[in-house]
């Protein structure tokens, strides 16, 4: 990647910066299990950089391990990403593991299971929060999930007005676009952030969500990871938050 294609992110930047304001960012990996040489990057270049960091852990097949691991982090938090990330659509809809295929009291006592499951392991360092597997949820179970426990729920795209349940959503997949995965352009992804920013200028619109998935990344995804985090950690006009913090 060239120095050039980062232009444009300094440029937005910089706009905040002289209007007095930051950029707020927050930071989502997806798909956790157990710790992997993948996971051990993930929290160097994030601890490196003190940018903090929630990480969606399958309850289903998780266990002491990696609770085991986070908990020598202090800058990662752990959300509940669905039960087991199982797909039960059908062959021509796209995959869901909380759609209509199912009764919702089965679907909600998966949820509660892996949310008393991950409290156990996590404590603290686990926040409320609920991780559609694919970023999507049936939207009759949204107002239900708050009794099951959960505060927030964290899906991909814009926050819906007059959402039953706080969202903290995420906005750029630095893996996934449009039925490709990985090797993403870094231009586009750059752009793609900056296109986010520009949206929110002069407003308090919600937070910047980065999307990741550690297991499937390669030196592409790793390297804009490192270069995205220089460019922002000591930058005045962004600030990388907690879900924690953002959600509270």
């Amino acid at each position: 990647m060239t120095d050039d294609e980062w232009v444009p992110l300094r440029q937005e930047l910089e706009r905040w910066r002289l209007a007095g304001r930051q950029a707020r960012l927050w930071l989502r990996d997806d798909d956790a299990i157990e710790p992997t040489e993948e996971l051990e990057t993930l929290l160097r270049i994030t601890r490196q950089s003190s940018v903090p960091l929630t990480i969606a852990v399958i309850p289903a097949f998780t266990g002491e391990a990696l609770a085991t691991r986070l908990s020598l982090e202090d800058h990662a938090l752990v959300a509940v990403h669905g039960w087991s990330h199982a797909n039960h659509a059908g062959s021509d809809e796209k995959k869901q593991e909380l759609g209509r295929h199912r009764q919702a009291q089965v679907v909600l006592a998966e949820l509660r299971d892996g949310l008393v499951a991950l409290e156990r392991l996590y404590g603290k360092t686990l926040i409320p929060m609920l991780v559609p597997p694919w970023n999507r949820i049936s939207e009759e179970l949204v107002p239900q999930l708050s009794a099951q426990g959960f505060d927030v729920l964290s899906v991909f795209g814009k926050a819906k007005a007059g959402s039953p349940m706080r969202l903290l959503n995420t906005h750029v997949d630095v893996v996934n676009t449009r039925g490709k995965r990985g090797d993403r352009p870094h231009a586009d992804l750059v752009a793609e952030l900056v296109a986010q920013l520009q949206a929110r200028f002069g407003s308090d619109d919600e937070a910047v969500g980065i999307l990741t998935h550690h297991l499937v990344h390669g030196a592409s995804e790793w390297e804009f990871l490192t270069r995205l985090f220089a460019e922002t950690m000591h930058h005045p006009g962004a600030v990388w938050m907690s879900a924690r913090d953002l959600s509270s």
